[in-house]
């Protein structure tokens, strides 16, 4: 059906299903443009949350990579859930400006707290932890492009091993109740510079959740769709520009994930409290990216 409504070269829409239609329920106001969602290849995954939002009731939350597509999604979620400080670490100033207005009139009873500083910079995350005394951290910075990190593997190295060691070993030594990793698939038998560091940081924790009073957890991702930097805005810049759209290889597969998807995911293993534990999200198959190309 797609393919035959693609021939005339015509804009798509998405109707609701035909149950709503027959039962009277659609309107017109709900025919809406194709989504990035539409694109997955299977329903997304909801999962049942756990009683996180009342644990964070009266806690101090700390978010680094806060200004990132996820750490941003993180942010957003933790603070509806009206924690008493939600402390946004990263070095990118502007994003993480409108970030601190956005979630200012999202959670007006929440401190928002936006921290300028990089995660390599040990003498400033230690300020930070000592000032705020977070209860959880959630440390989502890293340098996470595949080619960029090959063409740099000392600063992938400084910023996703060095960075995380940094995190963890001062949330051990602050007592932090939980401490949760953002890791990736390509970290599973590592074949890239990036996916190497994520593999080390992921040991990182393992070796802490050994001896530390501190419950350390890792979750791993696929890519997420639509989030900064990932291929889906790339391929939607080339198309604007009328081509040609790129691909590193005909045959790279990839797990794809909703940001929706990846924030319950994190938000679940933050409430599981199995030290030392690596969580990933059942999320089907792998989708070939020139497929994702010629879907877009």
């Amino acid at each position: 059906i797609v393919e035959s409504c693609e021939s005339v070269s015509l804009p798509m829409k998405i109707l609701p299903g035909i149950d709503a239609v027959l039962g009277g329920q659609a309107s017109l106001n709900q025919i809406r443009e194709i989504q990035v969602e539409d694109l997955l290849g299977r329903d997304p995954v909801r999962l049942e949350l756990p009683e996180l939002a009342k644990a964070m009731g009266g806690t101090t939350v700390l978010v680094t990579g806060a200004a990132g597509s996820i750490g941003s999604e993180f942010a957003r979620q933790i603070a509806v859930n009206v924690p008493k400080c939600l402390v946004l670490y990263d070095q990118a100033e502007t994003p993480l400006y409108y970030l601190e207005l956005e979630l200012t009139e999202l959670a007006p009873d929440v401190d928002i707290m936006p921290v300028v500083a990089s995660i390599t910079d040990a003498d400033a995350f230690e300020r930070v932890m000592d000032r705020y005394q977070a209860n959880i951290v959630f440390h989502a910075a890293a340098y996470k492009h595949v080619p960029m990190m090959e063409l740099n593997p000392c600063e992938a190295v400084t910023n996703n091993v060095g960075g995380t060691w940094m995190t963890a070993a001062a949330a051990d030594r602050f007592g932090v109740e939980g401490f949760v990793l953002i890791s990736s698939d390509k970290a599973v038998n590592p074949t890239s510079v990036m996916g190497a560091t994520k593999r080390v940081a992921e040991m990182i924790i393992q070796g802490m959740a050994a001896s530390s009073s501190t419950t350390f957890t890792a979750v791993r991702f696929g890519n997420v769709l639509g989030s900064s930097g990932s291929v889906i805005p790339s391929f939607l810049e080339q198309i604007e520009k009328g081509g040609p759209v790129t691909v590193t290889h005909r045959e790279i597969r990839r797990y794809f994930m909703l940001t929706s998807e990846a924030v319950q995911l994190v938000m679940q293993a933050a409430a599981a409290r199995n030290s030392g534990s690596i969580y990933v999200l059942e999320i089907g198959d792998q989708i070939r990216v020139v497929d994702l190309a010629r879907s877009l």
